[in-house]
């Protein structure tokens, strides 16, 4: 028998340390190739460690929430052999695919003597490769289920717990398949329960993304004086607009939604008031105005919020602002953003959809000095000098950073984004 170590890979370039955020492992446990052993995040991108082997836990390398020094040891295995296997290649920077971790021998090798046969889990692994180590019955309270991103939103949305469902993956890691047969059995609903006081305190660590956040959050509001203006917008025309083109659209085209008229109107405001569009270096107290738009367009994902970011948007089209927005909220919530996505904006977009409400307070994306926040459209009886009349009407929710933007330039900016989108005929008129 020999060991190996896994070494935490180089997750990007010029990152020297990642946060520990997921064990779908536990000391004991039977791996094999490829199983997913862990999951690690560095500037909001989630990176996958696959084992490179077949094997059995002896040791892992930290706890939830622990910051590990890249090429810091991870998980140490033992396995069949000699321990001794090709350097696999690094994690490929800016990615959240699993790659192969760098594996390195960690006890000389033992001195050649008759190959044992296998142990019998390992064995019958060998001849039903189907099958995972261990059981595959539902996991008890508190015991982590295994499973992609995808299938956990997809769960998610479904409304079932992940450990009701028994997995047929490497080391019982749960899959579509699983979820579609567990779908088809459907799922037993409890009885109504007595009536009880709950007296139970649960603690929930603070890591991965939402630790970010909060950091994020904490700064943005400690650094900046935040000024946030309401303006009610009359989106009728916009509506009808928009209910128009996307009744019309090819099929290769996204569907339309408010976002995109928002962020060309945008383009349009900027460009009359540049300062709009900066990050602000309080340290140096030096104020970065950009000219290329990067619109932030702040995303709900089942971990947390995060915000991927639409670059250039002043040299996209309408349809080509839709199409990106719809790429990027894929991404976010299937965690597959790459650090470049989710990184480099000048300004930001909030909305809560559906759920938008009437008015927000919308924390500004730190470094940068404005947010433009979405209420949801309701109808609304206007008076129009003669009677009331029902109008579509949504507020937009902004806030600015009052140390570099004075209410009256962010009350100006406002108005010309309204203007744009009461009469939408006027986003698309040059000059």
């Amino acid at each position: 028998m020999g060991e190996y170590v896994i070494k935490l890979p180089d997750v990007g370039e010029g990152v020297a340390e990642a946060e520990l955020v997921e064990w779908n492992v536990k000391i004991g446990d039977l791996v094999r190739e490829d199983t997913v052993l862990a999951a690690v995040m560095t500037d909001k991108a989630t990176v996958e460690i696959p084992s490179p082997v077949d094997g059995e836990i002896l040791w892992l390398g930290g706890e939830i929430g622990q910051v590990l020094a890249i090429g810091s040891p991870l998980v140490r295995l033992k396995v069949e052999g000699e321990g001794h296997a090709p350097q696999p290649a690094p994690v490929k920077p800016t990615k959240t695919e699993p790659t192969a971790p760098e594996v390195e021998k960690e006890s000389e090798p033992l001195k050649a003597e008759p190959e044992k046969p296998k142990p019998a889990a390992v064995a019958e692994t060998a001849r039903a490769p189907s099958q995972p180590f261990g059981g595959a019955a539902p996991r008890g309270e508190g015991e982590k289920p295994l499973a992609s991103p995808a299938v956990r939103l997809r769960a998610k949305e479904a409304g079932v717990d992940l450990r009701q469902v028994s997995g047929t993956g490497p080391a019982g890691r749960i899959t579509h398949e699983d979820l579609e047969a567990f779908f088809a059995r459907g799922s037993q609903k409890p009885g109504i329960a007595a009536l009880a006081p709950d007296n139970s305190v649960k603690e929930i660590k603070v890591v991965g993304l939402r630790r970010k956040i909060a950091e994020k959050m904490a700064i943005a509001k400690a650094h900046i004086p935040h000024i946030t203006y309401v303006e009610e917008i009359d989106v009728t025309a916009l509506e009808d607009l928009r209910a128009t083109l996307n009744a019309k659209k090819r099929a290769d085209q996204p569907k339309l939604t408010v976002l995109p008229f928002l962020m060309r109107a945008m383009v349009k405001a900027i460009a009359d008031q540049p300062q709009l569009n900066a990050l602000y270096d309080d340290d140096a107290n030096i104020i970065h105005q950009h000219g290329g738009v990067h619109i932030g367009i702040a995303a709900q994902t089942p971990n947390g919020l995060v915000v991927p970011v639409v670059k250039h948007a002043e040299a996209r089209t309408l349809w080509d602002c839709a199409a990106e927005v719809n790429l990027l909220a894929d991404a976010a919530k299937t965690g597959s953003a790459t650090r470049e996505q989710l990184s480099g904006s000048t300004i930001t977009i909030t909305s809560l959809g559906s759920m938008g409400g009437v008015v927000t307070t919308p924390v500004i994306n730190y470094p940068e000095v404005a947010i433009i926040g979405v209420n949801k459209i309701m109808v609304r009886p206007v008076w129009d000098g003669t009677s009331f009349i029902p109008r579509k009407m949504m507020n937009l929710s902004s806030s600015f950073d009052h140390r570099v933007i004075d209410g009256w330039d962010a009350a100006v900016f406002i108005q010309r984004i309204k203007t744009l989108l009461e009469t939408p005929a006027l986003i698309f008129v040059e000059g």
